[in-house]
């Protein structure tokens, strides 16, 4: 072999093995990147060329894939009764992404979590369809449904939860919207009309908005009164004026209602009747560490993985003495997610121990194979379970004597505050009615629930959470409960 010849081959043989090389490092090592990377429109056209799992509350599927059979994409996601359950799963569009558990159980849903590797296998052996799996929630279908029909046209959300296991029974956030509208390829019109509707359809309310909570934080100084020691009986007098005058300043906080008898009045009385003046008092006595101490407790400041992340719900760190004391009724800087107040309510009920919420009972295969099951957790020991009773004997007579009557359930024990939070510059925007509550039966059933109406009426003297907000817990603590 000549030369020049000799120089041409080793110059073709050093190309195959870079071009070998070259292939063997990106299925090798890049495969992943990718196969992840946003810009390969493959990975989205696989997922919809076979059935998608589906998300099921109640036992009963409340979504489905249907086969349209289009050049791309063969499936597409559909929901039954969207907008109610559009809170629950998200949306899930071939064009637009995903949300909610509808992204974050991608894997099952669409077939590729490691996990569904064996029984993949075995579909590709014997020639089966594809499948993705199952993710089931922990939604009590029932509760669902009132809840999410009580609301009505009414803006704001809802939030139930087991006291004992942390189970989310269920989460309405309204308005709502359908996620079927959004799901296939060619829905963009319909993508635009819903972010550009003011009311924010997509927006979960329950999870992802924080309020200013009003005379529901009450619940939390209450416990830290007696948690520190400041109190040893409900029935215990307050030394409180009214109206009161904010710390360091010449501002006085006034009660709602010039009927109130809030003057020196007893722990128990000042829940009935929601004084503002004796809970901004005790908030500033124990101070903002005590405060915040005892609102951590409950779960303010922290990360809540549902596993859908909620906002944080924030007790403010460095406010001054009087902003202690407007904090310590809900008002000034606090801010709290539906969710987060039912947190308040279920560990009261649960004798103190706060249980973390979570909304996804197990997963599973096409061939119903449980792949992971929930193991119930403690968040908290947010209190004593004396303090507990306490607390829990307060919040029944909010319900049988004071502010929340419109909570009460024949045959159930039934206990709840209401909150009327003011809000916007000079607290000149409409109050957000809000209830949070428990119920018990006779057997030691129990669910806890938080209600929030945004702008519930044009009147604002109409506007309070025993009137708004309390027939809604009411009806969803029914229906959970089974009464």
């Amino acid at each position: 072999m000549n030369k020049p010849i000799r120089r041409v081959s080793i110059f073709c043989l050093v190309l195959i093995l870079a071009l070998m090389l070259r292939t063997n490092w990106v299925q090798g090592v890049q495969a992943d990147s990718w196969a992840s990377n946003p810009n390969n429109k493959r990975q989205l056209f696989d997922r919809y060329t076979h059935p998608r799992g589906n998300i099921i509350a109640g036992g009963q599927p409340v979504t489905k894939s249907d086969f349209v059979n289009g050049v791309r994409y063969k499936y597409k996601r559909s929901w039954i009764d969207g907008p109610m359950w559009a809170p629950v799963t998200g949306y899930s569009s071939q064009v637009f992404g995903s949300n909610g558990l509808e992204n974050l159980e991608d894997g099952i849903l669409s077939g590729t979590d490691d996990r569904l590797f064996f029984r993949n296998t075995l579909d590709m052996l014997t020639g089966e369809q594809k499948k993705g799996g199952d993710v089931v929630t922990t939604i009590n279908a029932k509760a669902q449904k009132a809840a999410f029909d009580a609301m009505g046209n009414k803006k704001g959300a809802v939030v139930a939860l087991d006291p004992k296991t942390g189970a989310i029974l269920a989460l309405v956030s309204t308005p709502s919207y359908d996620p079927s509208t959004i799901s296939g390829s060619e829905d963009g019109d319909a993508w635009k009309a819903l972010n550009a509707d003011p009311n924010k359809p997509m927006d979960n309310r329950a999870l992802k908005y924080t309020y200013p909570p009003g005379s529901t934080f009450k619940l939390v100084t209450a416990t830290a009164a007696f948690e520190n020691g400041m109190f040893q009986n409900i029935d215990d007098t307050t030394q409180t004026p009214d109206p009161y005058v904010l710390p360091g300043t010449k501002t006085e906080l006034k009660n709602e209602s010039p009927q109130e008898q809030c003057e020196n009045a007893t722990l128990k009385s000042a829940m009935d009747q929601s004084c503002n003046t004796v809970y901004a008092k005790i908030g500033a006595d124990l101070g903002k560490d005590k405060m915040r101490a005892q609102a951590e407790k409950f779960g303010f400041d922290s990360t809540i993985d549902t596993p859908v992340r909620a906002e944080k719900s924030i007790f403010p760190n460095s406010a001054s003495l009087d902003g202690t004391a407007q904090d310590s009724i809900g008002q000034h800087d606090t801010r709290a997610t539906p969710l987060q107040m039912a947190m308040v309510s279920a560990a009261i009920a649960n004798n103190g121990s706060l249980m973390q919420p979570y909304l996804i009972d197990s997963e599973r295969s096409a061939s119903l194979t449980t792949i992971s099951k929930h193991t119930e957790k403690q968040f908290s020991q947010a209190m004593s379970p004396a303090t507990a009773q306490k607390m829990q004997d307060m919040m029944v007579s909010v319900v049988e004597n004071g502010t929340g009557k419109n909570a009460r359930i024949p045959g159930l024990q039934v206990g709840g505050k209401t909150g009327t939070a003011q809000h916007g510059e000079n607290n000149a925007s409409l109050p957000f009615a809000w209830f949070t509550s428990w119920a018990k039966t006779s057997d030691g059933q129990s669910v806890a629930v938080a209600v929030v109406v945004e702008d519930g009426s044009d009147n604002r003297d109409g506007i309070s959470g025993g009137r708004l907000a309390a027939p809604i817990a009411k009806a969803v603590m029914q229906a959970a409960l089974g009464k």
